[in-house]
């Protein structure tokens, strides 16, 4: 019987005695970014570019990504912190409201975008038809909230157990594509269509985990040092990610199809198709329903995750039946807009004010809103947007960049000062 006590502080430090591996955080995170829509983006992005020109924006667009996760889950290991709890310190109580219901709700929209995926692909297996489908999303959506309810301890071992099937699989597909085009020649030598710029492609590969990513600390706080939590986000969002990215891309040119699912299902593998897609949905969706789990812990000032969990879940198994799944390619280039700013506000932040250590709240108190940093935070989203519509470089590297540099600026004018060491809270190096 579960305990009435959250065993995962969402809403408090994670203590020493409660912090993990490196390589417990890295199977959580590889589950995470197991994801088949990151497969579809990656099909989309592949095929508008050649293959050495596909391999370049990929190796750009997850180093991108791999560095913003892996320098906020730093943070979060020093600071025992969510990123929502961070938010408090960079916005305020009452700004960090606005984070949460941003993180969380992004998030609540990927859990239906999942569940949709996981219930149109089976059906597809199967022959079935819209009636079975919604269904199925029903039952994945009430299914895969099942081990964010119970926490890290459930989304580790259902990653542990998911990730090395789901790995054999993969490669065996590459093995198999590369044969129906000939080999790395086949690859090599085809061109793309030219639908997408360099900018709006990293976008995307960014975009697949901008809203994720920045909420790496969920998990990464449970590291035992800073430098164990770097490691093991850059591991998971450079190279997990970057194959999910890869592989898409590689079963779109060798079989016309964007998802190794449907790749599996036309080699006659429907069972292991669905091995494959449920746990590589399901690894990711725990997460997702944790963090938008902690999310409404962090607005709400309850100690409990799980309420927020299953109201969350209940709200995404929603939006999968209303059809949000058709709405990707359109959601993954707002959240490359929006999302990464905020990260780059906790960053710039941290960077400038609480680098050497955060005062409690009791003794520190908190504004209701750090106005100078929600000022960066609008200067960093309004950056990544205006250089997207006009093509000047990577537009969430944009915006993080612009908001870190408006934390700086704006904060000459606030007469808030970093911490002294007597006033500074000892946190895990």
């Amino acid at each position: 019987m579960l305990s009435n006590v959250d065993p995962d502080y969402p809403i408090d430090p994670v203590p020493k005695p409660a912090r993990r591996s490196a390589f417990s955080v890295l199977v959580v995170l590889l589950g995470f970014t197991f994801f088949t829509p990151t497969m579809l983006a990656g099909a989309q992005v592949g095929a508008a570019f050649s293959f050495g020109e596909f391999l370049g924006v990929l190796l750009l667009g997850s180093a991108v990504l791999g560095l913003y996760v892996a320098v906020l889950g730093a943070i979060g290991a020093r600071t025992g912190l969510t990123t929502v709890l961070m938010s408090r310190y960079a916005l305020g109580s009452v700004g960090a409201k606005g984070a949460s219901l941003l993180l969380g709700g992004t998030q609540v929209g990927w859990y239906g975008v999942a569940a949709a995926a996981l219930a149109d692909l089976t059906a597809q297996a199967f022959g079935w038809g819209s009636g079975a489908e919604q269904l199925l999303m029903v039952a994945a959506g009430a299914l895969m909230g099942v081990t964010a309810y119970y926490g890290y301890r459930g989304m580790y071992w259902l990653s542990a157990v998911s990730i090395p099937p789901m790995f054999v699989l993969a490669f065996w597909v590459v093995a198999r594509s590369l044969g129906e085009v000939d080999g790395w020649a086949g690859l090599t030598g085809r061109e793309g269509t030219g639908t997408l710029g360099l900018a709006a492609a990293v976008t995307i590969i960014v975009g697949t985990f901008a809203s994720g990513g920045t909420q790496a600390p969920n998990w990464t706080r449970f590291a035992r040092s800073g430098t164990q939590a770097f490691w093991a986000a850059l591991a998971a969002f450079l190279v997990g990610n970057g194959l999910m990215l890869f592989f898409g891309a590689t079963g779109a040119i060798a079989f016309g199809q964007a998802d190794f699912v449907l790749v599996l299902y036309e080699l006659g593998l429907v069972a292991w198709g669905l091995v494959l897609l449920v746990g590589n949905l399901w690894t990711t969706n725990d997460n997702a329903a944790y963090a938008f789990g902690v999310a409404g812990a962090e607005i709400f000032n309850r100690p409990d995750k799980r309420p927020f969990v299953v109201g969350g879940v209940v709200l995404g198994t929603l939006l999968a039946v209303s059809g949000v799944y058709d709405w990707l390619t359109t959601y993954l280039l707002w959240l490359g807009i929006v999302i990464p700013p905020l990260g780059g506000v906790i960053i710039g932040d941290w960077l400038r004010s609480w680098r050497r250590g955060l005062p409690e709240p009791a003794t520190h108190g908190f504004p209701a809103v750090r106005w100078g940093n929600l000022a960066a935070y609008a200067v960093g989203a309004l950056t990544a947007w205006g250089t997207g519509e006009l093509g000047w470089g990577v537009p969430p590297v944009n915006g993080v960049l612009a908001a870190m540099l408006a934390v700086w600026i704006f904060g000459l004018f606030t007469t808030e000062r970093a911490p002294t060491r007597t006033e500074a809270r000892e946190t895990p190096r």
